[in-house]
């Protein structure tokens, strides 16, 4: 990956953008790595697997919590309501 410092990518803009289509280019300020560019193809792969992240974690949060609540009914079904019971209203 080809690295360049931020006035080095202010003053080559152009060619900074034709090596962001064969690979990512990283940009420093003060040594420290502070960005990445890269090509608009790149970025929708990103955006498009962060998308199908997002999506598993959400639908494995559901089912979770679908087998909480079918457990809690169970109880709650044995056992009657605990609000019944212990309610202080």
């Amino acid at each position: 990956m080809q690295t360049l410092s931020s006035v080095e990518a202010q003053n080559r803009f152009g060619q900074l953008l034709d090596a962001a289509q064969r690979q990512p280019v990283g940009i420093t300020r003060r040594g420290r790595p502070v960005a990445f560019i890269v090509s608009a193809q790149e970025m929708e792969e990103l955006l498009e697997a962060r998308r199908q992240r997002n999506a598993a974690g959400h639908s494995a949060h559901r089912e979770w919590a679908a087998a909480c609540a079918d457990g809690w009914n169970r109880v709650e079904e044995k056992f009657g309501s605990f609000a019944d019971e212990h309610s202080t209203l």
